[in-house]
C-alpha cells in the first residue's frame, strides 16, 4: 500500500451471506429446517488513495456500495477480502488512537441528537472524542464557511 497516504484501499470488497425468502406456508415451514442462502456482493475491489489534507466526496446512486465502504473505513465493518489504511491504522482492529483519530457522520441519527441545538450535540461529540476547543472552533468555523451556513 501507498506510504504517506492519509487512506489506502487495495481491492476492497464486502460480501453477506443473505437468506432466500420463498413466499408460502410451505416454504416458510422449511426454511426453519433448511435455509437457503444467496450471496450478495456490496463492495467489489475498489481502489483508491486519499493524500493528507485532501478533501474528496464519495458519491454513487444507491445501492452502489458507499455506506458500506464508509462503514469499512471507519472500522465497523470487516472487509471480505482487500486492504485498507486510514491514518496508518486497520480500521477494523478498532485500536484506541484510531479511533480517537475518526469519525463518521451518515445520514442517520447516531450522531446527532436531534431534540438539542445543533451546535449543542457537536459539542457533545467534541467532549466524547476528547477535541480541545481551539481545535473544535477553528473546525467548526471552517466547516460553517465551507457548508455556507
Amino acid at each position: 500500500m501507498s506510504e504517506g497516504l492519509a487512506i489506502a484501499v487495495d481491492g476492497l470488497s464486502k460480501e453477506y451471506v443473505v437468506p432466500v425468502r420463498e413466499g408460502g406456508l410451505a416454504a416458510a415451514l422449511a426454511s426453519l429446517v433448511r435455509r437457503r442462502t444467496r450471496t450478495v456482493e456490496a463492495v467489489r475491489e475498489i481502489s483508491f488513495g486519499v493524500e493528507p489534507g485532501e478533501m474528496v466526496g464519495f458519491l454513487g446512486p444507491n445501492g452502489a456500495g458507499k455506506t458500506t465502504s464508509l462503514k469499512m473505513l471507519s472500522g465497523l465493518l470487516h472487509p471480505s477480502a482487500g486492504e485498507v489504511r486510514v491514518l496508518g491504522h486497520v480500521p477494523f482492529r478498532r485500536e484506541r488512537e484510531f479511533l480517537r483519530q475518526i469519525t463518521l457522520v451518515m445520514g442517520n441519527r447516531n450522531q446527532l441528537v436531534w431534540d438539542i441545538p445543533v451546535l449543542d450535540s457537536f459539542e457533545r461529540n467534541r467532549a466524547i472524542y476528547r477535541i480541545g476547543r481551539g481545535e473544535y472552533r477553528e473546525t467548526l468555523a471552517e466547516l460553517t464557511e465551507l457548508l455556507d451556513l
